[in-house]
């Protein structure tokens, strides 16, 4: 019998480049040093955004003793997934009154995108063995690629999305791109906070692109990773969503509560499937329950159930409401102080563009060697693209990274 492991010719892949740049964060022993690639909501004093209601809802979930411990449904909490379908689509929306709605409780948005890609790759357009093409916004999570070639998808592609010179949507290309695109291919969308550019599209352009999609029957399939922590406003994140249904469009949407909640680690997140009649319905249920039987049995309930309580009580929602309008109102301010101190500082070039995002992202416009410049030079930590998370910034480093973006720019132009 051999003594070697069966897996002793894996090759190892190449590190991710998150996970290089935290190593070297974490190596660096300057006092000054700043993480600002960080994915998740920071508050002013550099901890995670936890909204408190979240807390004392954790304390009275954990000391309940009438809640059941066994496992949750298949399809997830029954409550959960009608809150969360409620607070996407808004309780008035036809598709919901016309029952022709499924959503599924998930774990995370990752295991939402998954999800749909498995049904996409097995029944869309009737086919069994649908290939694509899937459309990913360039630049995009770079996660998205991989799941849909993990469920068989291979032809994915990219839209132009981001125009480095202007900093900003490049709508232009973007529209050229969805016209020259096959009929039923399916396109990743943005419906709020693009990751990693923070740079969304106004409703006048949503109307457009909806247009073309519609025209040249083009699949929509949204993320919609923070509702509410973008604009501020639960509705107005969800726009986009909601006026692809009015234009009478079938869709998949993925969400995700981790944000919005502080809720990184339990997971929680939901698929949304809108459908043109309620016919396929239970169809489709059912082949999503044998999908998730595969994939992962069973959804974590926690999270769930404290997201469920918090969008199901009026009081609780409306005290949630108000403390992610504050986590934005921060943002905001975060950005209109950068911006100011590059003015102030005389830093070459326009950076309006750094308060036209929003969201938790923020791309900056700066170059892999200004960015290198940065980390090797100020111990200023971003994402090798130039982007950064805008919540990663506070009033005591807020000073000391625009003095380390001129130094980039001006050292490096």
């Amino acid at each position: 019998m051999s003594t070697l492991s069966v897996f002793i010719d894996t090759p190892a892949t190449p590190p991710h480049p998150e996970t290089k740049l935290v190593a070297a964060f974490k190596k660096d022993t300057h006092s000054n040093k700043v993480f600002l690639a960080g994915r998740e909501y920071l508050n002013e004093d550099g901890q995670t955004f936890v909204p408190p209601l979240v807390w004392k809802i954790k304390q009275q979930i954990a000391s309940d003793p009438t809640l059941s411990s066994e496992y949750s449904p298949c399809l997830g909490l029954p409550e959960f997934t009608r809150r969360a379908t409620e607070v996407a689509l808004g309780r008035e929306c036809c598709a919901i009154v016309e029952n022709r709605v499924l959503g599924v409780q998930t774990v995370g948005s990752t295991g939402a995108v998954r999800l749909g890609a498995e049904m996409l790759k097995r029944w869309y357009n009737l086919s069994a063995d649908w290939q694509g093409p899937v459309y990913l916004s360039s630049p995009c999570d770079d996660s998205l690629a991989g799941i849909f070639e993990a469920a068989g998808i291979l032809d994915v592609r990219q839209y132009r999305y981001w125009d480095a010179e202007q900093r900003g949507v490049c709508m232009e290309h973007l529209l050229q791109d969805l016209e020259e695109a096959p009929e039923l291919s399916v396109i990743m969308l943005s419906a709020c906070g693009h990751c990693p550019t923070g740079a969304d599209l106004s409703q006048k352009q949503w109307k457009l692109v909806i247009e073309v999609m519609a025209r040249r029957r083009l699949f929509p399939f949204f993320l919609m990773p923070a509702q509410g922590l973008c604009l501020g406003d639960l509705e107005q994140d969800s726009w986009a969503l909601r006026h692809c249904i009015s234009a009478g469009m079938e869709l998949l949407c993925a969400q995700s509560f981790s944000h919005g909640f502080g809720l990184y680690g339990e997971r929680v997140g939901h698929l949304l499937f809108v459908l043109r009649q309620n016919s396929p319905l239970l169809p489709v249920q059912s082949q999503v329950e044998s999908l998730v039987r595969t994939l992962w049995s069973c959804p974590i309930v926690g999270g769930a159930r404290l997201v469920t309580t918090v969008l199901s009580n009026p009081a609780h929602l409306a005290e949630w409401r108000d403390c992610v309008k504050s986590t934005v109102e921060r943002c905001l301010l975060v950005r209109e102080q950068l911006r100011e101190k590059l003015r102030i500082l005389g830093t070459p070039g326009c950076w309006n563009h750094l308060t036209q995002q929003v969201g938790l992202f923020c791309c900056t416009g700066l170059n892999a060697q200004q960015v290198d410049f940065l980390a090797r030079r100020r111990h200023v930590y971003l994402l090798p693209n130039g982007c950064l998370n805008v919540s990663c910034i506070n009033s005591q480093t807020l000073d000391y990274v625009a003095e380390s973006i001129y130094l980039a720019v001006t050292s490096l132009p």
